[in-house]
């Protein structure tokens, strides 16, 4: 796009040419369809209005160095919707069908993937909706699924650099099993208020405890959070933790540079244990933390004292952004370029990647 400056791209919403929807409706998906309008029309009774009847997922499209345009993990976003889908009583979309429309947006706004190494992305956001006029609480007779993209920056204006984290015990990101370990909008308008008292305060995010006890480490703001102690990948485990497809990803590649990951519960007194410590996830990838305030206790816990992102950090970051990107090697079935998303097998005991990104465009 000749009017657009990639490399200040922010992390906003710049209209593209198409979107893609799909309704289902008297018990069956029916066909993509294709529309430029960024309008959506629903009935002021629909349930995702009133009963927060509403999912979404957040991945990305990148140029490689070749040219070709990739897509990380779609699968697992698919897979993902499907539990939310799960979780709020919403029609399941197939694996399949959600592939598709991903290639056929990507492709249709292809103008607007930025070039390699601008440091910018293709931000691919899906959504489903549950539709229909109904007062009562059940859930809908029919939903909408669609996808819109739009170029982006980095999600921090900071880029790749440590920023400072609070901790506020008067607020939780989600209820102890509740919905928090699917992608629904409800969890994201809870975090809200916390996120802006955070960022009055000059925080980059909130780091929530768990909503139980307040005695273990949760989510980051919108990301999972991890450590690095030692040889140690460490990353929080509970019941209203998102598993987001960047720290399992991250994870991976923490066992394939011979760390020991370990997914646990992590009590928060660990935190003066680490060596380094971010925030991980689509939008950010990996957000170093250069402190921890604990804002209720009047602590403060420094992990970066250099200023500096972590060794481990910058390392596992990236190789991720080059996974993504493919600038390593790329499987070819003859023909084409596979059709099969980066993805994990084990073998033996240690895991490999064995494929990569989805080919979209110039195959």
């Amino acid at each position: 796009m000749e009017n657009l400056n990639w490399s200040e791209l922010g992390f906003g919403y710049i209209k593209t040419d198409y979107n893609v929807r799909c309704y289902y409706r008297d018990g069956k998906w029916g066909e993509l369809e294709v529309s430029s309008s960024e309008i959506i029309n629903i009935h002021m009774a629909a349930t995702c209005l009133h009963y927060g009847q509403e999912s979404f997922e957040g991945l990305k499209a990148f140029r490689g160095k070749d040219g070709k345009i990739r897509v990380f993990r779609m699968d697992e976003n698919a897979k993902r919707m499907q539990s939310s889908s799960r979780g709020i009583k919403m029609a399941e979309l197939p694996v399949e069908m959600f592939e598709e429309a991903v290639r056929k947006v990507v492709k249709l706004n292809e103008r607007f993937v930025p070039p390699y190494e601008s440091g910018a992305a293709l931000y691919i956001r899906p959504l489903m909706i549950g539709l229909g006029a109904q007062v009562g609480v059940k859930p809908a007779p029919e939903y909408m699924f669609m996808i819109f993209v739009t170029p982006v920056g980095p999600y921090f204006k900071g880029g790749f650099q440590p920023s400072k984290v609070c901790v506020l015990r008067e607020y939780d990101r989600a209820a102890p099993n509740g919905t928090g370990t699917i992608k629904v909008g409800g969890n994201y308008a809870a975090s809200l208020v916390a996120g802006e008292i955070a960022h009055s305060k000059g925080y980059a995010a909130v780091l929530y405890l768990d909503p139980k006890e307040k005695k273990y480490l949760d989510e980051c703001g919108p990301a999972n959070f991890f450590g690095i102690r030692g040889n140690s990948y460490i990353t929080p485990q509970s019941h209203s933790i998102l598993p987001s497809i960047t720290n399992k990803s991250l994870q991976q590649l923490a066992e394939d540079m011979g760390l020991t990951v370990e997914r646990r519960p992590v009590p928060f007194e660990e935190i003066a244990t680490f060596d380094e410590a971010a925030e991980c996830g689509t939008a950010a990838v990996i957000a170093p933390i250069s402190q921890i305030d604990d804002l209720d206790e009047n602590k403060s816990f420094v992990i970066a004292k250099d200023g500096k992102p972590g060794p481990v950090c910058e390392k596992l970051y990236h190789k991720l952004r080059a996974s993504s990107m493919a600038t390593s090697r790329i499987l070819t079935d003859g023909s084409r370029s596979l059709n099969n998303i980066f993805c994990f097998v084990r073998t033996g005991v240690r895991s490999v990647f064995t494929r990569q990104n989805t080919l979209i465009g110039n195959c």
